[in-house]
């Protein structure tokens, strides 16, 4: 009889399709939330192209945005001690990139 370590890893394979492997650039996302869910939508800003238009949206659980919260942290800190500290510019500029909705923001 075989016993099995508690901390053992679970293996999950994931298929993943040529147009998925190749990924959506984004620049901007804008988070929303209710009680029950999150809601992340991805779009990407042109300069010179007055509309965006949403390239992806993610619905997740609170728990599974606290854990995307964490997992994120984790390979930033792994990323910044192998590259340096990422650098955010323009701190006093409005705000441009990842952002909160603001209260009562429409998101079509």
């Amino acid at each position: 009889m075989s016993q099995q370590n508690p901390q053992q890893e679970h293996q999950i394979n994931i298929e993943i399709g040529e147009k998925e492997a190749e990924g959506i650039y984004s620049n901007l996302a804008i988070i929303t939330h209710s009680q029950a869910e999150f809601v992340l939508d991805f779009t990407r800003i042109v300069p010179g192209v007055p509309k965006a238009r949403l390239l992806s949206r993610i619905i997740t659980t609170p728990q599974h945005a606290k854990m995307l919260l964490r997992a994120l942290k984790d390979n930033i800190d792994k990323f910044e001690s192998r590259f340096g500290d990422i650098k955010i510019e323009g701190q006093g500029e409005p705000p441009f990139g990842f952002m909160p909705a603001k209260p009562n923001e429409k998101i079509n």
